[in-house]
């Protein structure tokens, strides 16, 4: 499980600024969100409730004068306050915070003339539409590149030995065969077995080095063998020197 602040923690507690969507922010590098991914990493653990929220389930979490609460919902779950124990101060955090969840229920209660059941209203620093947007956006740029990973890899096999090699990627398998033609061009076969989105084969397609995105043809047939059930087949030329180069950077 991964622990991820809010944008609103981010900014406000942490005092950090939003960094470009490629980094996810359970990877900002803080010591309180280093800690709580440690912490939380396992479904048991050092789990310390927050007594004094009583709307909803917030843990502790704690690391050199850092002080947060973490809200934990499975994946993701959120760091959705944090704040510094000022030093020889009494004044804690947890309190605090407290007082303000009281303080925002007190105005809630005021808002809608309904008194609630719960003391506290944490529903101003739990994850909100941003934080799930953002969530979304930060797993298409890691699908991304894992598969730019996944897609080099069987490429830079494949030319080593001219064998096909084989992954599986998201809702499908992903096969790739890199082998010498004839005319000495170095020719490569992608085939794909599953239901994936058109997107994503355009974007598979797309991620192999070395290859015109616009060279791509159907194939009825691997090279070595006949068309399975359920398989679709493209096929490319790669550029010789990129073929080089990632021969290079395999050694």
């Amino acid at each position: 499980m991964t622990v991820r602040p809010t944008l609103r923690c981010l900014r406000d507690d942490l005092l950090l600024r939003v960094p470009s969507i490629d980094v996810p922010l359970d990877e900002v590098d803080h010591p309180l969100v280093s800690k709580a991914n440690e912490q939380f990493a396992g479904p048991i653990g050092s789990r310390e409730r927050i007594r004094s929220i009583d709307d909803v389930v917030l843990f502790k979490v704690k690391v050199q004068r850092w002080r947060g609460a973490v809200h934990d919902v499975g994946e993701p779950s959120w760091l959705v306050a944090a704040g510094i124990r000022q030093e020889g101060s009494r004044n804690d955090f947890y309190e605090a915070f407290a007082t303000a969840a009281r303080a925002s229920r007190a105005r809630r209660n005021a808002e809608s003339g309904v008194v609630s059941a719960t003391q506290t209203s944490c529903q101003d620093w739990l994850a909100n539409d941003d934080d799930f947007d953002r969530y979304r956006a930060e797993a298409a740029i890691r699908m991304v590149r894992d598969l730019r990973v996944v897609v080099r890899r069987l490429v830079c096999a494949s030319l080593l030995d001219g064998k096909e090699h084989v992954a599986e990627i998201p809702g499908a398998v992903l096969g790739i065969v890199v082998q010498a033609s004839d005319d000495h061009a170095t020719y490569v076969a992608l085939r794909i077995v599953g239901s994936i989105p058109h997107g994503l084969l355009v974007l598979t397609l797309e991620l192999v080095p070395g290859c015109d995105k616009f060279g791509w043809y159907p194939e009825f047939a691997m090279p070595d063998r006949p068309l399975a059930p359920g398989e679709q087949v493209y096929s490319n030329c790669m550029d010789p020197l990129a073929a080089a180069r990632l021969l290079e950077d395999a050694d």
